[in-house]
Parts: structure tokens; C-alpha cells; sequence
């Protein structure tokens, strides 16, 4: 485990100092012009002259930009926790397949009632039900993968297990993609472009919930985590309960990302890359600062691509997942460059 002498708080200052930031600009900008004094009076509980803007910051902006947040924290704890577990830079929360069971309950949904009658389609398909589906999908992937966990010891082979259930999930839509009809297949791809609007605030408080409850089970998995990094024999000899620990951490992995693809769709980027950028700024391995520090930079990681995907001024909205890898890859890529050396 690599630590050295920076000043941490100082460091942790900065970032919250930068979330904060990124929120208020987060819900300054949109398709409708409300200035940043008027945003900050109807934050703080003003009136505002023009009723609709208030309605828009509360039932629209700041929605989206906590959602923004969950979602951004949780997909970088959930990528930071897989690249430990299996010692690789290329984990991610996606591994495990369990994002891929979201989108197969979001395709059987989708796409499998419209092989069925239009009826079907048009009553039971919308945001909850779509949810719920993924949801389903994710959980029924987790338990799988739980129990395969518990006849196998080695960690590389679940992580090759998981990846195979990540390809059946996917040939799975493929199959479905084939015999849907047009507007179904549309209504799909659609929801894989991901998206952190359009939640309810009951909706956020089930994410909320879900989220808390991951990070929860990864600070009881700190100490396993950082004797990970040296391999299971000497994590062992730390007295680390391998077993117990690899579930804590494949079942907070998978309430996080399960949860979050259930809400918003597949985001890429922020669980693979936002665990390499904040080990190269802070510099270490200690997972009792990575942890929270991953959960800051993640959230402002993604409110910033959600700002450049709503196209400030406009009524286009782009989908996150392209702006989450045209703007982090090339990042990530000058950023391992400058360094020339990937901690890990």
C-alpha cells in the first residue's frame, strides 16, 4: 500500500469546494435561460416573479443534477471496488455482468411485449416499469454470480465467469433486437444512451437508499481492500476473511451498479477511468482516502458531462454516454502520459 506526505485535506477541501460548483452550474444552465441570482434565490426558498423557472429548478434541474451526483459516485466506488478485488486497471462495474442483467431486463421489457399485442406495450411500458425490469435483471445476475462466488476460490476466474454472463446477456438482446419491431428497437437503444433526468424525487430516494447502502458495505470492506492490492496470500495473513470479504464487495458492487443502470441507463467511463485519475492526483493506494475520494470526484465528473450534454441554451439533449468518453478518455490519456506511470 503506497501513501505519501500531500496534504489530503487540503486536496478534499478543493474537490468539495469543486462539487459544489459544478451543482450550481449544473442547474444555471439548461434549455431555458434562468439566471445564476435567480437559480441561488429559489434554492434558498425566494420567490421568484416567474413561477414556471421555480417549477423548473425544483422538479427538473436539481433533480437531475442529484441524480447526477448518485450516479457518478456509485459508478466510481463500484469501478474502484471491481479493480481491486481483481487487481486489474481494466475492471470496471460492468464486469460482473450485472449492469448487463439490467439491460437484458430492460430489453425483455421493451422489446419481448411488442412481440406479444401493442396493447402490452402501451400500458405497462414507462420510466418505473423500466426500472423495475432492470432492477430485476441486475439482482437476478448478482445472486448468480454470489452463488457461483460461493463454489469457487479463485477471483479471476469469477471475474472471466462474470464477463460470460456480460455475452449471454448481450446475445440475448441481440436475438430480441431482431425480432422487434422498429419503434421498440428505437425506444431501447434510446435508454442505452443513458440519461440522469427525468427522476422523481420518490425515485431518488429509492436511488438514494440503494446508493448509501453501497457505500455503507464498502467502508466495512476498507482493510480487505487495501490487503487485496498484495494479493489473497497476503491479505490472509492480515487475518482477512477472503470469503466473506469477496461478497461484501461483489454485493456492494452490485447494488451500486444495478441500481444506478436501473435509474439511468449503461453510463461508461466514470467506473473505469475516475478510480485511475484520482490514485494519479492523490498519488496512493490507501483505500480509507480513495474511498471518498472517488465518490467526490465521480459526482463532478459526471455533473460536468451532463453540462455539456443538455447543450446549454438548447433544447438538444446529448447522450451522456458519448460525452462521459469524448471528454474523459482523451483526459485520461494526457493525464497517464504526463505521469508515465499508472498506480495501481
Amino acid at each position: 500500500m503506497r501513501t505519501t506526505h500531500t496534504p489530503y485535506q487540503l486536496y478534499f477541501t478543493l474537490l468539495t469546494i469543486l462539487l459544489f460548483l459544478c451543482f450550481m452550474v449544473n442547474i444555471s444552465f439548461g434549455s431555458v435561460s434562468i439566471s445564476f441570482l435567480d437559480t441561488l434565490k429559489a434554492l434558498f426558498g425566494s420567490e421568484l416573479t416567474n413561477q414556471s423557472w421555480e417549477y423548473i429548478i425544483w422538479n427538473y434541474r436539481v433533480p437531475k443534477a442529484i441524480t447526477a451526483i448518485l450516479a457518478g459516485a456509485g459508478l466510481a466506488l463500484s469501478g474502484l471496488l471491481m479493480q481491486t478485488l481483481f487487481r486489474n486497471p481494466l475492471a470496471g462495474p460492468f464486469v460482473l455482468g450485472i449492469s448487463s442483467g439490467a439491460s437484458l431486463g430492460a430489453a425483455i421489457l421493451i422489446m419481448g411485449f411488442s412481440l406479444f399485442t401493442g396493447l402490452l406495450t402501451s400500458s405497462l411500458i414507462n420510466d418505473v416499469s423500466i426500472a423495475i425490469a432492470s432492477s430485476i435483471g441486475s439482482f437476478v445476475v448478482l445472486f448468480l454470480v454470489i452463488g457461483i462466488a460461493s463454489r469457487i476460490k479463485d477471483t479471476m476466474a469469477l471475474l472471466i465467469i462474470g464477463l460470460m454472463f456480460g455475452s449471454i446477456t448481450a446475445a440475448i438482446v441481440s436475438v430480441l433486437s431482431y425480432f422487434t419491431n422498429a419503434e421498440s428497437l428505437q425506444q431501447y437503444v434510446y435508454w442505452t444512451f443513458g440519461s440522469v433526468g427525468g427522476l422523481t424525487w420518490t425515485q431518488l430516494i429509492i436511488l438514494s437508499s440503494m446508493i448509501l447502502l453501497g457505500i455503507l458495505l464498502s467502508v466495512l470492506a476498507i482493510k480487505s481492500l487495501n490487503g487485496y492490492l498484495l494479493g489473497e496470500n497476503y491479505a490472509r495473513s492480515l487475518g482477512v476473511n477472503l470469503k466473506k470479504s469477496r461478497f461484501i464487495i461483489i454485493i456492494s458492487t452490485g447494488i451500486l451498479a444495478g441500481s444506478i443502470t436501473a435509474f439511468t441507463g449503461p453510463i461508461a467511463f466514470i467506473g473505469l477511468a475516475v478510480p485511475h485519475l484520482t490514485r494519479q492526483i492523490f498519488n496512493t493506494t490507501n483505500h480509507k482516502i480513495l474511498v471518498p475520494a472517488v465518490l467526490i470526484f465521480g459526482s463532478c465528473i459526471l455533473l460536468l458531462c451532463d453540462l455539456v450534454a443538455q447543450l446549454p441554451g438548447q433544447a438538444t439533449v446529448l447522450p451522456i454516454n458519448a460525452i462521459t468518453s469524448i471528454i474523459g478518455a482523451p483526459v485520461v490519456i494526457w493525464l497517464l502520459m504526463r505521469k508515465r506511470k499508472m498506480i495501481f
